[in-house]
């Protein structure tokens, strides 16, 4: 646990930093650090995707997990978790004319942001089976940058984000004599790949060009694996 434990210290500090800074920020320069963000949110996105071998793979995958998250509605369920959050931590009512749903969108891309990727899952299987937490601190370091950027804008929602950090890379550490043990790396490739393009739908979200449920592709992430053994025994 010790790699996650660093990576939710430094998204927390990074928070902390951004959120500091922003308030000293002029609004149209918070929209420029925005618009930087988003772009290079959409490069890290299509560089993911690019390490698909099938790319039916992927668009099977999200076409099924698409559709099981609508029919879940996990989008709902993460934004009604975020305004949870901000009447919990700040007293605030999200429903009220003073909230702009600034909390919550901070809480939701970065929590997607820092939590869809390789490196948190592959990160999180090393740290628990050898011990060795190197990746999950090169991503510490890379999440506690966005974190950064990211609350300068969002503000103290982007903080909070920590708490999926430490839960999700967390059990997949506890469990990664069972992840490893599934996992081969073919499958980690059509992982990345379908996760990347949900990564550059956030981008797109922050650009504004686009606004797309990301949470409810969620589902697609886990599946692209399943679909790839199904297709390897055919």
């Amino acid at each position: 646990m010790t790699g996650t434990l660093i990576n939710v210290g430094t998204v927390l500090l990074g928070s902390l930093a951004g959120t500091l800074l922003g308030n000293r920020l002029p609004d149209r320069m918070r929209l420029t650090v925005m618009d930087g963000l988003g772009l290079a949110t959409v490069v890290i996105g299509a560089k993911m995707a690019l390490a698909t071998s099938n790319i039916l793979i992927v668009l099977g995958s999200l076409i099924l997990g698409g559709m099981l998250g609508e029919f879940l509605d996990i989008d709902s369920a993460v934004n009604n978790l975020g305004k949870w959050v901000e009447t919990r931590a700040l007293g605030k009512n999200p429903n009220s004319s003073g909230s702009n749903g600034k909390f919550a969108r901070g809480f939701v891309s970065a929590s997607l942001l820092f939590c869809v990727g390789p490196m948190a899952i592959m990160g999180s299987i090393q740290d628990g089976l050898t011990g060795d937490f190197s990746t999950l601190a090169v991503k510490a370091t890379l999440d506690g940058f966005a974190a950064l950027a990211f609350a300068s804008s969002l503000g103290p929602g982007v903080g909070f984000s920590a708490l999926s950090v430490l839960v999700y890379q967390g059990l997949i550490t506890l469990g990664a004599g069972f992840f490893q043990g599934i996992l081969t790396e073919p499958m980690v490739n059509e992982l990345t790949a379908t996760g990347g393009l949900l990564i550059l739908a956030i981008g797109l979200g922050l650009l504004e060009l686009k606004k797309v449920r990301v949470a409810n592709l969620l589902p697609a992430i886990f599946l692209a694996p399943f679909i790839y053994y199904i297709t390897s025994l055919l």
